[in-house]
């Protein structure tokens, strides 16, 4: 009897970590029976609990230094980029720049167009451009400005899968009106970048 109640049990077990196959039947000869493919994003195999969709991992620069000298030239990094470590296609939807508190924003061009500026003004006039598309540059004195509004070439990156493809690379530039006290690591904006999946739903 503990023989057979242990089977039984082990029986239950087994219905209930498994799947249900559904038989289609076919009962003529030359009959056909359609098999629905039917998909469940789970992390934990068929069958599991843990209901979720693909998940996005998108890696942008924590910083964007630059150094300027004692005659206003300003040098930046190299090798900054965005990397897509999702296995899904996504794009930048929107970058937007805000100047830090103390700072200001100004129109991006050759530093000789700050020369009639104050010293000490704190204006900051930048540019990049994304995975080899067009330079976006600020324009005008506004505080916060949207330097991309919408995903333009070099904004789209493949999936993980890519390694090339996965990577775009960000060449930027700056301009900055001089300055009477030396500073070090001090922030004067803020760069935002937006991602979404680059999806049918969004075009």
């Amino acid at each position: 009897m503990k023989k057979f109640v242990s089977i039984v049990l082990a029986l239950c077990m087994c219905v209930a970590l498994g799947v249900t196959a559904f038989a289609a039947e076919i009962d003529t000869d030359g009959g056909s029976g359609s098999t629905p493919v039917s998909l469940t994003t789970a992390n934990d195999g068929i069958g599991g609990s843990d209901i979720t969709p693909t998940k996005m991992s998108v890696t942008v620069p924590t910083v964007f230094p630059m150094a300027m000298s004692d005659d206003g030239d300003v040098v930046t990094a190299t090798g900054c980029r965005i990397v897509n470590n999702s296995y899904g296609a996504v794009r930048v939807k929107s970058v937007t720049i805000s100047a830090a508190d103390g700072w200001h924003l100004t129109s991006f061009g050759d530093k000789s167009v700050l020369a009639a500026e104050q010293v000490d003004s704190n204006k900051l006039g930048f540019a990049m451009s994304i995975g080899g598309g067009a330079q976006v540059k600020t324009n005008g004195t506004d505080s916060t400005q949207i330097l991309i509004s919408a995903p333009v070439a070099g904004c789209y990156l493949t999936g993980a899968g890519d390694p090339e493809g996965s990577v775009a690379g960000i060449e930027y530039d700056g301009i900055v009106t001089p300055l009477s006290s030396a500073v070090t690591n001090a922030t004067v904006a803020s760069v935002v970048f937006v991602i979404e999946w680059d999806a049918v739903s969004n075009g």
